[in-house]
């Protein structure tokens, strides 16, 4: 298993480029399924989930070539319509290739997707949209199959804007006869994201990043060439992080329409940002002050991914404030690390009250989810004495090799790798 080992107390200093965004990434390959040909998708990040992504589109027949930031993708030989599940397991997102297979096949079998353990996210809604469409849909053992001579266009009604289902089906109704209207959409801009790569393909999707999406179905798809978007929540966990430290950094290749959210709960907590074109910079020395409450909410609301990364800047602030989470029930695990380095937070039922206190400890922690491990990072990079981060995989899903980018604005962050006990025959 490896570890982060943390020497904390250096403000962090220097200039970083931020990647692409693994949330438009992850959708925009699954996409590719619909048309075939070479795709070739640029700013791609080299992260573990865009990984098994690759792993899972090979085994369906797809080749796949990824080098530096770019995949050059094959979709001609795809031919299986039935995800592993070896590596559906280790990847929720591979929910995402269900609207394009069914697409293109007529048909996909699934297993229940993988990922971090924050909470109930049900595919129900996936499977709602997919059977409005026109697919049958069944169980056949531990498999979901859907079926669908052709899928034709119809009015969805989504009960909660969930991100996952409102892409599923932009992909399965790019091609299918007649239009489709999604109500009560998802506004990310990863959507967006998602709505721009179909079209450069040649589908006739409209409305993304409003409640409203129309749909046209077009005959077929063409291959095209596309770079995705910045990575917003990287870019607001190295803000904070720059903040908790304080720290002098400036990003690059950023999107500050992204953050508007995060940004204004920066500002808040009296943390000074420059915003210039397409790029941020925090030069904060002094403490933070402390936010009376934040709620986390769909975009463009405050995100539940920066929800654990600002819980550590407000547990150094001065002051008492409140954070409650409304997307997922289980995303408050990293509460019991973030004490074990001497915070002060109380958790009742979906909100967490937070006492703010003048320095975190070094200790050895446990990262729980994908943010839930970025934010203790960011704990031991701000506290005094050293902070082992162990369960690191997760933090590999959404980070490049996060100890290289602190290592780059001057924190002493190592990775090491503890080799298994060796157990001894008596």
């Amino acid at each position: 298993m490896e570890k982060l080992v943390i020497e904390g107390g250096k403000p962090l200093e220097g200039t970083v480029r931020i990647d692409g965004a693994k949330n438009a990434a992850l959708p925009i390959l699954a996409a590719s399924i619909l048309a075939k040909g070479i795709h070739v998708i640029e700013n791609v990040p080299n992260l573990l989930d865009i990984r098994v992504m690759l792993q899972i589109l090979e085994a369906l027949g797809c080749d796949a070539d990824f080098r530096e930031d770019k995949v050059v993708l094959n979709t001609d030989g795809a031919r299986e319509f039935h995800i592993p599940e070896h590596l559906m397991s280790k990847m929720r997102s591979s929910i995402f290739l269900m609207g394009p297979l069914l697409a293109r096949f007529g048909q996909v079998r699934v297993y229940e997707p993988g990922g971090c353990a924050i909470g109930l996210r049900k595919i129900d809604l996936h499977l709602r949209g997919l059977e409005a469409l026109g697919a049958e849909i069944s169980e056949d053992g531990d498999t979901i199959v859907c079926k669908a001579d052709r899928l034709r266009g119809a009015d969805i009604m989504l009960d909660i804007p969930s991100v996952g289902a409102t892409e599923n089906i932009m992909m399965a109704a790019a091609t299918a006869e007649g239009i489709t209207t999604l109500r009560n959409a998802a506004r990310e801009p990863e959507i967006v994201d998602l709505q721009h790569y179909l079209n450069a393909m040649g589908a006739n999707v409209l409305g993304s990043g409003t409640d409203t999406i129309t749909i046209k179905g077009v005959e077929s798809l063409k291959p095209c060439r596309y770079p995705i978007i910045p990575d917003r929540i990287v870019a607001g966990t190295l803000l904070v992080a720059a903040a908790a430290t304080k720290g002098s950094v400036t990003l690059e290749n950023v999107n500050p329409a992204h953050l508007h959210a995060v940004i204004h709960v920066l500002r808040r907590a009296g943390v000074s940002l420059q915003v210039e074109g397409s790029s941020i910079s925090v030069n904060n020395a002094a403490r933070p002050k402390a936010i009376e409450r934040i709620v986390t909410a769909p975009y463009p609301s405050f995100p539940t991914d920066m929800q654990a990364q600002i819980m550590v800047l407000l547990s150094l602030a001065d002051g008492f404030s409140m954070m409650k989470e409304t997307v997922f029930e289980g995303r408050f695990k990293h509460v019991d690390e973030l004490v074990r380095m001497g915070a002060d937070i109380r958790v009742d039922m979906n909100t967490a009250f937070i006492r703010g206190v003048r320095r975190l400890y070094g200790a050895t922690v446990e990262a729980t989810d994908l943010r839930a491990g970025a934010a203790l990072v960011i704990a031991g990079l701000a506290a005094t004495g050293t902070t082992v981060v162990e369960q690191i995989h997760h933090i590999d899903r959404g980070y490049d090799r996060i100890e290289r980018i602190f290592q780059h604005l001057g924190a002493s962050i190592e990775r090491f790798v503890e080799a298994p006990a060796v157990k001894h025959s008596s």
